[in-house]
């Protein structure tokens, strides 16, 4: 089998990250489109291997796209397309239809209620991913409660697969040896108490809330955010007034993965990309982000990792370049080894499609104290003991957390409701969904006629 993920984009984030994770498991051939911003995971992809593209995508009106996107569908002789998040569902669905590919199939990772990736729902948003839903024949939702909201947009049952986020349980298992050196890195006494959040910095994860509950522990408490967002300098200013900025570190966005600099890469913190005036990450480890060959040199590959060659072209013109957006506070640590630094896990974030930072911080063994989780929520109490929902905002955060550093570390035990939600098990079911989408019938291809993006 020949599978093609499309996707958004692919800086650091939820969605993309476990993209990544979960080609990593996937039997399968797999190439990787993505619409926009071609970020560090795409780095990471390629360094596994995938081949990754940019489409180059100017907006969400960039119609231009959706033409050069067949060609690399019909090019590639793909048996099944897989797309990720609103953009790429809608524009990935239509391309995939008019290449004729046999099977198309959809995740869902991140509806809510109220809103879909950070934006608010409105009846055309709803009105047209309805109408690009009709064109696959499977759509994936990442917990039960996603799958009953995709009933109640109107979504046919037997439409909907449930195929939980997964998360590799051995990178992020306690290592007392390399919480001691996060600690180090991070300038973080071993003695202190260390409340932990993790997500984009946006309205919807409510951090300030986290900052206003910080200044009513005691001053050996800190606060480790690790995500990147519009709502940083927002945090940042409310952190001051709250009389807590020596107490709050602000991490920045983190892979999962932390890759080894080739040995030609350069200076430390520079990197190689192209020249296309984008800003963005790609040009080495094999990103192509013209539909064409970047050259026999593109990538050094793992061993037993060999991506399939591009359609022929002449190489992309390489140059070095400073990379953007560096974190400076202990640029070294990924997401597993932050996660060991912290005491408690901590996510008032009131609506979530799954909560996967919830289940990282369980699967750390730490304690977590959560709004809304549907990862824990959609499991008997037994699975999750160290997780407990906190209802309100700073104050009752601050009681819940003081309670916390009151009773002292505890084992670091992995709970049950982690190892549910292995990466393993995970690719299994969603080969489960793959196998289904390719013994139906081929669909007619009219079916895609009327529908177009906006």
């Amino acid at each position: 089998m020949k599978a093609l993920h499309i996707i958004t984009g692919l800086g650091i984030g939820g969605a993309e990250q476990q993209l990544r994770l979960l080609l990593r498991h996937l039997p399968v051939d797999c190439d990787v489109v993505t619409l926009t911003n071609p970020g560090p995971v795409a780095d990471g992809l390629a360094a596994d291997g995938v081949r990754v593209t940019h489409l180059g995508m100017a907006g969400n009106r960039d119609l231009a796209a959706l033409p050069r996107l067949v060609r690399i569908i019909r090019r590639g002789r793909y048996d099944l397309v897989h797309t990720h998040l609103y953009r790429a569902c809608l524009y990935g669905r239509i391309a995939a239809r008019i290449a004729g590919v046999r099977a198309v199939v959809a995740t869902e990772h991140s509806l809510g209620d109220s809103q879909m990736e950070g934006r608010p729902l409105t009846a055309g948003v709803r009105a047209l991913y309805l109408a690009g839903e009709r064109l696959g024949r499977a759509t994936v939702a990442v917990s039960p409660t996603v799958a009953a909201r995709l009933g109640r947009w109107g979504v046919p049952a037997p439409r909907i697969e449930v195929v939980p986020n997964g998360i590799d349980l051995d990178r992020f298992r306690h290592d007392p040896g390399r919480r001691r050196r996060a600690r180090a890195a991070l300038g973080l006494p071993d003695d202190a108490f260390v409340v932990g959040g993790i997500g984009r910095l946006a309205p919807g994860k409510r951090f300030g809330v986290l900052i206003r509950a910080l200044a009513q522990l005691p001053s050996d408490s800190h606060l480790l955010l690790v995500g990147g967002g519009p709502e940083e300098s927002a945090l940042r200013r409310l952190a001051c007034e709250a009389g807590v900025t020596d107490r709050v570190l602000f991490a920045g966005e983190r892979p999962y993965f932390t890759e080894a600099a080739p040995a030609d890469a350069g200076p430390e913190g520079s990197t190689y990309g192209a020249v296309d005036g984008t800003g963005g990450f790609g040009g080495f480890c094999g990103i192509d982000r013209t539909g064409t060959s970047p050259g026999p040199d593109r990538l050094d590959t793992p061993p037993g990792r060999v991506p399939a060659p591009l359609a022929p072209g002449p190489p992309e013109q390489l140059t070095r370049r400073p990379a953007a957006h560096a974190p400076s506070l202990a640029p070294h640590l990924d997401l597993p080894a932050l996660t060991s630094a912290m005491d408690v896990l901590a996510s008032p974030s009131a609506e979530e499609a799954f909560g996967l930072a919830v289940v990282e911080g369980l699967a750390a063994g730490l304690p977590v104290r959560y709004a809304c989780c549907p990862a824990i929520e959609d499991l008997p109490p037994a699975a999750t003991p160290h997780a407990v929902r906190v209802r309100g905002g700073a104050d009752a955060y601050a009681r819940a957390l003081a309670a916390v550093r009151a009773a002292g570390p505890g084992p670091r035990a992995v709970p049950e409701a982690a190892r549910h939600y292995s990466i393993a098990t995970s690719a299994a079911r969603l080969m489960d969904v793959y196998a289904t989408a390719l013994a139906r019938p081929v669909p007619s291809s009219r079916s895609s006629e009327g529908v177009s993006p906006s």
